[in-house]
């Protein structure tokens, strides 16, 4: 007879399956295509393709010289020491993350107030409007091609005022686009070396918003919370991979500065030829992303939001069915994105998804459902 592990304690094979996602997002070499209403920079995409012939070519070229090989070895393990080094103390004190991270009281406040039954215009604009990065992407957004087409025919000039724009998004349309803005603004963001990885964490943080925002309509619970709650599961990893991402960067820029200066190309070329060290990011996403989901927000005195003591239950519930409903819901949303992103990346088996669903108790009717959603656009109303 077959042993069911539904909602118990996590079986390892569950957990291996969770980790197996996210070895492919930080250090899996497929790339992924700009998905929804994201145009990501197209000259960041040329420069992330540029730099990985650059340094494949400079790789072939120190293989065939065994002591530039030697430099290059001695040279990237001394820079991803010092990068590294440098992330662990940093992600040690959750008080130096908030400090260094691109999130603030405004945004929370902001996606807080959507959780409201009736939405209120006047409370919601002016916290908008001092976020000027959510100004312009609602603003380019109403002013994109598609999006003109919903617009009336009279109104084809182009809108600047916060308040046309929210008028054009639509009041409770503005439950789905902020927190998806929110989320793709604590990404890695103009930065070639982790062009891939972010591409593929966006995928998987807006299927599970979607998987969430349906699974919340089929059981009549609150969808505006547990959407938010799923796109903000994935803050903590998103800040991680930026934090990771500047340090980095401001590492390998002063390394190469003072190779510049000192004109020794083959310390100049091994810096260029060091990647990214995804693989300790990786362990430190597992270590401090899903804490982080909370713990930056209780550090934001908003210890007490819906959305802090959900992301929190989520991180600190040892087994499924000790979840709330709502927070199960969240769960179940992640393993479907879970099981959709390792199908198309071929890394998991009809057993292993068949593991997935019976332990996050996933029924035939939300298969169902989930899987008629589309996953590559918002719908909005």
């Amino acid at each position: 007879m077959a042993i069911s592990v539904a909602g118990g304690v996590r079986p390892g094979k569950i957990i291996e399956i969770e980790h197996r996602l996210y070895q492919q997002l930080i250090l899996g070499s497929q790339k992924a295509s700009p998905t929804l209403l994201d145009d990501l920079d197209l000259e960041l995409e040329a420069d992330a393709h540029k730099l990985d012939v650059e340094r494949e070519a400079i790789l072939a070229r120190l293989m065939k010289q065994i002591q530039a090989k030697e430099v290059f070895d001695a040279v990237s393990s001394q820079l991803h020491e010092t990068v590294n080094n440098a992330i662990e103390h940093q992600l040690a004190s959750p008080e130096l993350v908030l400090a260094k991270a691109d999130i603030n009281e405004s945004q929370i406040l902001l996606l807080e107030l959507l959780l409201a039954p009736n939405l209120d215009a006047t409370r919601l604009r002016p916290l908008i409007n001092n976020l000027s990065w959510l100004c312009r992407d609602l603003t380019n957004m109403v002013n994109s091609p598609s999006f003109r087409a919903r617009r009336p025919q009279s109104s084809d000039v182009r809108v600047t005022d916060i308040k046309l724009v929210m008028n054009f998004i639509g009041i409770e349309n503005l439950r789905t686009i902020i927190p998806y803005f929110c989320l793709r603004n604590w990404l890695p963001s103009a930065n070639a070396k982790l062009l891939w990885t972010t591409r593929k964490l966006w995928r998987y943080s807006i299927v599970s918003g979607i998987a969430a925002n349906a699974l919340a309509h089929l059981h009549n619970t609150d969808s505006a919370l547990v959407y938010s709650s799923a796109l903000l599961n994935q803050l903590g990893t998103s800040v991680v991979l930026s934090l990771s991402a500047r340090l980095f960067d401001h590492t390998w820029g002063t390394w190469i500065r003072e190779a510049g200066i000192s004109r020794d190309k083959e310390v100049h070329d091994a810096v260029i030829a060091t990647e990214f060290p995804a693989k300790a990011v990786y362990e430190q996403v597992l270590t401090h992303g899903h804490k982080l989901n909370w713990q930056l927000l209780e550090l934001l005195k908003f210890e007490t939001s819906p959305l802090t003591l959900l992301l929190k239950e989520l991180d600190q519930t040892l087994t499924y069915r000790e979840l709330s409903p709502q927070a199960a819901i969240v769960a179940r949303a992640n393993c479907y994105a879970k099981v959709v992103l390792l199908e198309e990346m071929r890394q998991i088996d009809p057993q292993e998804r068949r593991l997935m669903f019976d332990y996050y108790e996933l029924t035939e009717q939300e298969v169902l459902r989930l899987k008629a959603q589309n996953y590559r656009r918002l719908d909005l109303l």
